[in-house]
């Protein structure tokens, strides 16, 4: 029987941690007799890794991958052969690790890969099996802080001919009024539909959560709708104003785009619903970050100050040890030794410094999957989609 009690691995503060933080806390166990051991450590590690299965029977086909960002380890007991003594009762052990600088992809679990980043507390013996406690901390990008953002409000059009069993065109402005949200936050998007055909239509406004994994130059894609709402019909021939408060959920997934095995990306999508028709679409990428991310300078962008929360999570200082822990009469404490291994970061992909957020255009696009026909001769295919302002202007103007 071990001799080894209730090992257990504690952090210092609770939250998410990010790129260049300390993770520091205490290990803590207790020892039922004086035992020799060979050595005590602590490591942080974050791992990417994505897997598959396509087709079935002998047409069966598995996709994996696997990314290392960083590991990093710190010896509270140095390795020794001969083995150190530790001594009978409750023994204590701080420990200090700084997660490397660099781009790493958010914490994150879906259906065919997930994100980790674990601490991981390991007593070694010889001849012994070795006494593990692992902890998973939860992990936040600051890279996303260095995307240029664009422009808000967004806008953007559509002209759609209806065609074959009906007469006449439809054309739809939308705009939206952030391209920046948190979970358990809301977006105002507002749409203008002219409807010169015969046919009745609903205005809809959604949002989609994409997630996209690779393995092995395939890629397996899975979409979420996280919110949906229908406005009223509009009938033949007239002229309508729709408007919808989006309310994003609370446990929607952080955007991630500098992970080549896994991305996460967020659409807010305003469409006009025409029975058996194509449905016109305008779309507008939505960057999901942090209720407390804030943006890092003027060039990131004009939005109002505080807009986004408050301290950033790199803002936190470092955890100090200026005091002592509480110690009991059979209590052994001990300094955290030097870090004595680190391994080299895993490049990641930067974000280019003019490119909008994954590879979207401000003003919102049309997916390639939905053909729509050529402008008519009367529209002026190089007029730039009308702004917020001309669409919905101030009461009494």
């Amino acid at each position: 029987m071990s001799p080894i009690e209730n090992l257990t691995l504690t952090c210092d503060r609770e939250g998410a941690f990010s790129e260049g933080d300390i993770i520091a806390g205490m290990v803590s166990f207790n020892l039922k007799k004086d035992t020799k051991v060979k050595r005590v450590f602590v490591k942080a590690k974050g791992d990417a890794h994505v897997h598959w299965t396509e087709g079935s029977g002998d047409d069966e086909k598995s996709y994996s991958a696997h990314r290392r960002y960083f590991k990093e380890k710190v010896f509270l007991v140095a390795e020794s052969e001969n083995g150190n003594v530790l001594p009978k009762g409750i023994n204590q052990f701080k420990f200090s690790l700084t997660i490397p600088q660099g781009s790493m992809p958010s914490s994150f679990k879906g259906v065919h890969g997930r994100i980790v980043y674990m601490l991981q507390a390991k007593i070694s013996r010889k001849w012994r099996w070795t006494s593990t406690v692992t902890k998973e901390i939860d992990f936040f990008s600051k890279s996303i802080r260095n995307i240029n953002r664009t422009v808000t409000p967004q806008s953007g059009l559509v002209n759609k001919k209806v065609g074959v069993f009906s007469k006449g065109d439809v054309h739809l402005s939308a705009s939206v009024n952030r391209d920046v949200c948190s979970p358990g936050g809301t977006i105002s998007a507002f749409a203008k539909i002219c409807n010169s055909s015969s046919k009745s239509m609903k205005p809809k406004f959604s949002v989609v959560q994409r997630t996209v994994y690779r393995a092995e130059g395939s890629t397996n894609t899975s979409s979420n709708v996280l919110f949906k709402s229908v406005g009223d019909t509009i009938g033949p021939n007239s002229e309508a104003t729709a408007t919808c408060n989006i309310e994003i959920p609370t446990s929607v997934i952080y955007s991630i785009d500098n992970c080549d095995i896994i991305s996460v990306d967020h659409l807010v999508k305003v469409y006009l619903d025409i029975s058996f028709r194509f449905d016109p679409e305008v779309v507008f990428p939505l960057l999901m970050v942090p209720p407390n991310w804030t943006f890092p300078c003027e060039e990131a962008g004009p939005y109002p100050a505080g807009a986004f929360g408050g301290q950033s999570y790199s803002d936190f200082p470092a955890p100090l040890y200026p005091n002592p822990f509480p110690t009991g009469s059979d209590a052994y404490q001990y300094s955290t030794p030097e870090k004595t291994h680190q391994t080299n970061l895993a490049s990641g992909s930067e974000w280019p410094q003019d490119a909008p957020p994954y590879g979207f255009s401000a003003t919102g696009y049309t997916p390639s999957s939905i053909q729509h026909p050529a402008v008519p001769n009367n529209q002026q295919p190089e007029e730039q989609p009308p702004s917020y302002v001309s669409l919905f202007p101030p009461p009494g103007q």
